[in-house]
């Protein structure tokens, strides 16, 4: 028999009457007060590089006989906290809690009798804010404006504004953001107004608003800020970015976006949040992209001129549905926001290109990223388990491939175990029952079995899963018998330079060798080369960098895997680019594997790379940068 849907007032009851709150990484009270709406008001200085303004939270009563409200704040300036218009007693936790921050308290006795509150709070960012990065005008293309662009994933929120930083808590939003330059913000736009001429020299400023009627999680607040453009790539898509970059740009993702749209809207419902815009942001942006509503934040390491890496696309669209809509109740059930992300965005892809051999090879490539993964972490490290024990941890540094892949392979496995036209019956129920909602691991489950109960065969299928296993076993999960016909290729030219490289003569490697090649698979075959048991010489290096113009192309997926092909053998001849690569590119993806390789083979060059760019790096990148050089320095 099928569970009934949770209306979210049962479930907050359920809350209240548990009085635990099931995210581990947030500091705040949510299980006794939930915020139901928030409204940000915030003019942008870029000549202090902070936001400067108040939030309004509406919080909703879960626990009788609560006197305090507790938010989440890191390095924020507070003068003065009001409840419903009278002003309150607050105090912030002097000591900070790392990594967590400094928890805001708020005295609300004589709220006691109230079922909401409207609490206003004015408040600073702090130089030392970790969701922002702000660029002088000489780190942009046209090196005519600043900018500015938030970060909040993982819990970064509490950086810009106190607020209860967890995924368990979804609350609708309004964007009220004064600045002298164009603002876009994770809600639809409900225009700008009331200009203000500046002083003293200063440019004047509008009002720029947006509204999210969608209730998301804190770390989904999303803002920017710079001399921007925007073109068409579709009838319910823009594309924003600077204006020197426009057209490069709109090409790249005309012909793709609402084609995904359509395909994903047939997998799952139709698309939720009105518009899907991309908003391609400076070379610092430290991810390949972050699905914030409305406008997916992207790096611009996806115009690579060949249309060859819009799949990045693929994925920010598929987290509308899955993350967006229906999220991960806490950072340790992160599989199930990147897990169902990356199955969704595998189906697009054999949607579009028609065939599941296009699936099943990305999937390949993806379970390279996981063994890469692994590798970093150690094969019986907690953050390689699916479900991880996240208390008392940065979820930024449990961040891996781990949970997109192996969430991946675990939903490919429930898929081939129940066949797939009744799996995709389920897909659609499972992101009805949780939209606008959240959700752990332990309830996905249920709600599975719950669904196939009636189904006799599938049912049967479903008992030979071993879910601890699963969810808890650290390491490699089963691998999955993945269809290598568009991977043999790439296997195959591998073995010829494996072969050249143990002194065979018979191979002439030419430019035809990789003409039908796509760009993948040039990235499945510099991995391939990556694991060969001897490294190649520098000679074959600088080969196969000339030969295949490797070491001369645009599309950083390319170069970047083969600087670490040419740092893995000692090709000195990659030294240099990288480091000047390493200049030019914030994306982590990059960053962190070819700093790896660079500090094993010249580590005065790799520290001088990074202070030479430790400004252009976001302060989540910088971060993970500065770990790597602490765990070098301590071998």
């Amino acid at each position: 028999m099928a569970i009934r849907p949770i209306s979210d007032a049962a479930a907050e009851k359920a809350a209240a009457s548990i009085h635990q709150p099931r995210d581990p990484n947030t500091l705040s009270n949510y299980n006794a007060w939930k915020t139901k709406h928030t409204t940000a008001n915030f003019e942008i200085d870029f000549e202090a590089k902070k936001l400067k303004g108040s939030v309004e939270l509406t919080l909703k009563k879960l626990a009788d006989h609560e006197p305090k409200i507790v938010l989440d704040t890191s390095f924020l300036n507070i003068s003065s906290v009001h409840v419903d218009g009278h002003k309150a007693e607050f105090s912030v936790n002097g000591s900070r809690i790392e990594p967590y921050g400094s928890p805001l308290t708020i005295r609300v006795d004589d709220a006691a009798t109230k079922h909401e509150v409207k609490v206003k709070i004015h408040v600073e960012t702090t130089k030392d804010c970790t969701a922002l990065q702000w660029l002088t005008p000489a780190q942009t293309s046209n090196k005519k404006h600043p900018y500015m662009f938030s970060q909040c994933q993982a819990i970064h929120a509490r950086s810009l504004f106190p607020c209860q930083d967890t995924p368990d808590v979804k609350s609708t939003y309004t964007f009220n953001l004064r600045s002298a330059l164009p603002v876009l913000a994770s809600g639809l736009s409900t225009g700008s107004r009331d200009f203000e001429p500046g002083t003293k020299g200063k440019s004047g400023t509008l009002l720029y608003t947006f509204h999210q009627e969608i209730p998301m999680p804190s770390y989904l607040f999303a803002v920017s800020s710079g001399d921007l453009a925007a073109a068409s790539v579709g009838p319910r898509s823009t594309v924003w970015t600077g204006p020197e970059e426009l057209t490069a740009c709109q090409w790249e993702f005309e012909d793709d976006v609402e084609t995904f749209i359509q395909a994903a809207e047939k997998i799952v419902y139709p698309y939720a949040w009105t518009t899907y815009n991309v908003l391609v942001l400076p070379p610092s942006f430290p991810y390949g992209g972050m699905e914030n509503p409305v406008y997916t934040f992207a790096t611009p390491t996806l115009i690579s001129g060949d249309r060859q890496n819009v799949d990045v696309i693929a994925h920010e669209l598929a987290h509308s549905w899955s993350g967006n809509l229906v999220s991960n109740a806490s950072w340790e059930h992160f599989w199930l926001n990147e897990g169902w992300t990356v199955y969704l965005e595998r189906r697009i892809q054999a949607s579009v290109l028609g065939g599941d051999q296009h699936r099943d090879f990305s999937a390949i490539i993806g379970w390279k990223a996981l063994s890469d993964s692994i590798a970093q972490f150690g094969e019986d490290h907690e953050f390689t388990k699916m479900i991880p024990n996240l208390k008392g941890q940065d979820p930024d540094d449990a961040f891996s491939s781990v949970p997109y892949e192996k969430g991946f392979v675990f939903l490919y496995h429930l898929e081939k175990l129940v066949g797939l036209d009744k799996w995709d019956k389920f897909i659609p129920h499972y992101f009805n029952e949780y939209k606008k909602r959240s959700v752990d691991s332990y309830e996905f489950k249920a709600t599975l079995l719950s669904f196939f109960e009636p189904d006799a065969e599938a049912s049967k299928q479903l008992a030979t899963v071993d879910w601890d296993k699963w969810f808890y076993t650290p390491g490699f999960p089963p691998r999955p018998d993945f269809d290598t016909t568009l991977a043999d290729e790439c296997y195959d030219l591998a073995n010829k330079w494996e072969a050249l490289n143990g002194g065979a003569k018979e191979f002439k490697p030419s430019a035809a060798d990789i003409k039908s090649f796509s760009a993948n698979q040039s990235v499945v075959f510099l991995e391939r080369v990556q694991s060969f048991s001897h490294p190649l010489s520098p000679d074959l290096v600088d080969l196969m960098g000339s030969t295949y113009a490797y070491s001369s192309s645009h599309n950083v997926e390319l170069v970047s895997r083969f600087y670490v092909v040419g740092l893995q053998a000692g090709a000195k001849s990659v030294y240099q680019p990288t480091a000047e690569l390493l200049g030019t590119v914030g994306r982590m993806k990059f960053v962190r594997p070819l700093y790896k390789e660079l500090l094993k083979r010249d580590a005065e060059l790799a520290r001088r790379t990074l202070e030479k760019n430790r400004d252009f790096y976001h302060p989540i990148c910088r971060g993970m940068v500065e770990k790597m050089f602490e765990r070098q320095a301590g071998k």
